[in-house]
């Protein structure tokens, strides 16, 4: 299917989405959400494909913020409705049940920063920058963004980057905890590409259920999330995976699972 602002691309079990508006820096408009939306939707009910690796087109910014021209005349209604819109393609990709790694290639500010959030693995080049630049607009994150970053990366370092809107470059983003691995620019989707790989090999029924545990982190209390942890644990143990799983671990060769 062909997209306005995106490129997507299925090969051996990986969707690749590249957002294409490099003359406006990636920049998130409504055609672009309502894109996300459809093709995530289509990757979710899609049985060939496990996991996804999202990135930006041209190698100066993922998605550098909402585009600015869509904010204007909005009022707190329309502004709510705008926000809620967002946040639901975010929520979608959150929860998507297959793994999402944002391939982060310069600029992830606004909007963008909160698009890469949501995903579940984020990789950075050497040259990404991340930033929540909305007070100096006189507004906050709408896209998730003042829910999602606290749980990452503690609610003291999000705080200071929401109220004084500061960028941090990509080595104190690893330093804090909100990228898995810095790269060259060059290496970006070869190394996002390798660590799809890497869970693609692996039982995809218990990667999914283990994406759901996780999340459930930010949704329940610890006892709440053990309790869920256990049940997901349960069936993964009644499934032909975990079977093959311990009977290669025991036979000393690599699983061939069937993800069923």
């Amino acid at each position: 299917m062909k997209y306005e602002t995106l490129l997507v691309e299925k090969r051996d079990r990986i969707a690749f989405i590249t957002i294409n508006r490099p003359d406006k820096l990636n920049a998130l408009n409504a055609r672009t959400k309502s894109e996300l939306r459809e093709v995530f939707e289509n990757v979710r009910d899609d049985s060939e494909i496990d996991v996804v690796i999202l990135t930006g087109s041209g190698p100066k910014a993922f998605v550098a913020g909402t585009d600015i021209q869509e904010l204007t005349g909005l009022e707190e209604q329309s502004g709510k409705e705008f926000s809620e819109r967002g946040q639901a393609v975010l929520n979608l990709i959150e929860n998507l049940g297959k793994p999402v790694i944002a391939a982060v290639n310069g600029y992830a500010l606004g909007g963008g920063m909160e698009l890469a959030l949501a995903c579940h693995i984020r990789i950075a080049s050497e040259n990404a920058k991340f930033g929540q630049p909305e007070v100096a607009l006189g507004i906050i994150p709408g896209y998730g963004g003042t829910q999602r970053l606290g749980r990452l990366v503690g609610k003291g370092k999000a705080m200071e980057m929401i109220l004084t809107g500061d960028q941090i470059d990509a080595q104190e983003a690893l330093r804090m905890g909100l990228v898995n691995a810095v790269v060259p620019l060059a290496d970006l989707l070869n190394t996002a590409d390798s660590m799809a790989r890497k869970i693609i090999a692996k039982g995809q029924v218990a990667v999914r259920l283990a994406l759901r545990s996780v999340n459930a982190i930010d949704e329940s209390s610890f006892g709440a999330g053990q309790i869920l942890e256990s049940e997901l644990f349960g069936r993964c143990c009644s499934s032909e995976d975990f079977k093959e799983g311990i009977i290669a671990f025991l036979e000393k060769r690599k699983a061939i699972f069937k993800n069923k």
